[in-house]
């Protein structure tokens, strides 16, 4: 294949980060690549969770498999962005947070946003002496990248709260600040953005309607909440959503110009602070390589389906569950699969050997049924230990307790004193995957349920143990987390509600809040 060729072919990838696409034009010699890794930052793995969830397992050998990467932007001022962003210097938020889940086929991708505010379990999390931090629950997702102070971010926390929250592993993160925004707008002659209505607020001042920005005022209009639209964080991450795609559609349209691409690419890799995954020029562009059969016809973002929570935002269940059940098997958001990942057997025990017994052995014997119980919630999702309780009361236990929430678990544990042990097996059944875990000395039997046990939530609860509410955080006609996969016909209502295509008119639909 021709050099030209080749380059053509890699300007037409389109992703949710035009940043990374445009280093795989990268043919100019050994030279540019040492420049552009000269550029790299990267982040410690160190501070990455030990226990996470699995990696997906092809269907045959070597097949491809998805991969998800976490796109944050960082509101810093440290490192001379105070003159773009204002304020005074030093750790920032993850105030923009987009888990890009690129599907099997490598032929469709989806962007979901996180809002700032949600409230989610922050889990344990490493700090600049070496410790780790206690689990937290109902905490403002975008404090997770403040966790230890860092002075770029602790971009390895955020990565296990969407890992902790989703189910779902991070394959890579990646990190932009203002610089980086300014520059690769800069770089290529302006994004074209539409503005909902005349704003004069804040030093910004547009003009309502489509209009072309870059530098500054292309960091104001993704920063902007008041005076624009709704006055929302939801409404900004529309925004950000459309101005994404006006971006991805720019580097499409650019041609394999060398003076337009290298100026870009140069703009990127100096913006960006990566896992090591992703830490050299390369890396980068054998991922961006990895994508080209991705169209922006094919790419759609959604935000979290959500509702306020006064002054905050609650994510509503069991929508934003079947959201993450989607992903996890790798199904398209109306259900349907690629058929490159093997889906869960309907016949197959998750924990693997040491899970309980398929079926319950039999009637509990009284000492059985007054075995102590308590039940944690390892998860942070509140009204999920109530709904484990209720199960093992159901199950015939008399002597059943909540114990205090203990979020990021992964997987549902039992741990019981030896003598405990015929009582544990009865329970097992309950929560289908779980380990079962054999402690001396233990008071009774402990349940932590993990996010495996968030099929549970079939009855609506939304984040505050509430019923789900209606079409302002995403309706309540989703079906619930644990059942089968919708069907191709349609999108869950609270999904559909918050989603939009990369191609969608740049106008449509930006002052939902």
């Amino acid at each position: 294949m021709s050099s030209s060729l080749r380059r053509r072919r890699i300007v037409r990838t389109a992703v949710g980060l035009a940043a990374v696409l445009v280093l795989s034009v990268a043919g100019a010699g050994a030279w540019f690549y040492h420049r552009l890794d000269s550029n790299i930052t990267t982040f410690d793995a160190g501070g990455v969770a030990t226990e996470r969830p699995p990696a997906p397992v092809p269907v045959t050998p070597g097949a491809s498999v998805p991969v998800n990467v976490l796109v944050l932007g960082s509101d810093t001022r440290d490192d001379g962005n105070a003159d773009l962003g204002g304020g005074e210097e030093g750790v920032g938020h993850s105030d923009t947070a987009i888990l890009l889940h690129i599907y099997a086929d490598h032929k469709h991708a989806v962007g979901v946003s996180i809002p700032r505010d949600a409230l989610v379990t922050i889990p344990s999390c490493r700090l600049p002496s070496g410790n780790w931090t206690t689990p937290r629950t109902n905490q403002m997702f975008n404090s997770a990248f403040t966790v230890g102070e860092f002075p770029k971010g602790n971009p390895a926390c955020t990565q296990n709260t969407v890992e902790t929250l989703t189910g779902l592993r991070i394959d890579h993160t990646i990190v932009v600040d203002f610089k980086g925004v300014a520059a690769m707008t800069e770089a290529v002659n302006g994004v074209d953005v539409c503005v909902p209505n005349d704003v004069n607020s804040h030093n910004i001042h547009l003009r309502k309607g489509m209009q072309k920005l870059s530098g500054q005022p292309a960091v104001d209009y993704l920063r902007a909440r008041y005076g624009i639209g709704d006055n929302s964080d939801i409404g900004r991450m529309k925004r950000q959503q459309a101005f994404l795609s006006s971006m991805i559609r720019k580097v499409q349209g650019l041609g394999f110009s060398l003076p337009t691409l290298l100026p870009l690419a140069d703009a990127a890799t100096r913006s960006l602070t990566v896992d090591e995954g992703l830490g050299t020029a390369m890396k980068l562009v054998d991922f961006a390589q990895s994508l080209q059969q991705i169209k922006l016809s094919d790419i759609t973002f959604v935000t979290t389906p959500w509702r306020y929570s006064g002054d905050r935002v609650a994510l509503v269940h069991p929508d934003v569950d079947t959201l993450w059940k989607l992903l996890r098997e790798d199904r398209t958001l109306d259900g349907q699969s690629t058929g490159l990942v093997p889906g869960p057997s309907p016949t197959t025990t998750p924990g693997g050997p040491e899970s309980g017994p398929a079926t319950p052995p039999g009637p509990l014997a009284p000492e059985q049924a007054a075995a102590p119980v308590t039940v944690v919630n390892g998860v942070g999702t509140p009204g999920l230990a109530g709904k484990g309780a209720e199960a093992v009361r159901a199950r015939g236990f008399q002597n059943v307790a909540l114990g205090p929430t203990n979020g990021g678990r992964l997987q549902t544990e039992i741990a019981y004193d030896p003598a405990l042990k015929a009582a544990a097996d009865q329970l097992a059944p309950l929560f289908p995957g779980a380990r079962l875990t054999e402690e001396a000395g233990t008071e009774g039997i402990t349940v932590t349920l993990g996010r495996d046990y968030l099929p549970a939530l079939s009855t609506g609860l939304d984040a505050v143990g509430a019923p789900a509410p209606g079409p302002t955080g995403g309706g309540t006609g989703a079906p619930t987390a644990g059942a089968t996969p919708p069907a191709p016909s349609g999108v869950p209502t609270g999904i559909a509600e918050n989603a939009r295509g990369a191609d969608t008119d740049p106008c449509a639909n930006l002052t939902f809040g």
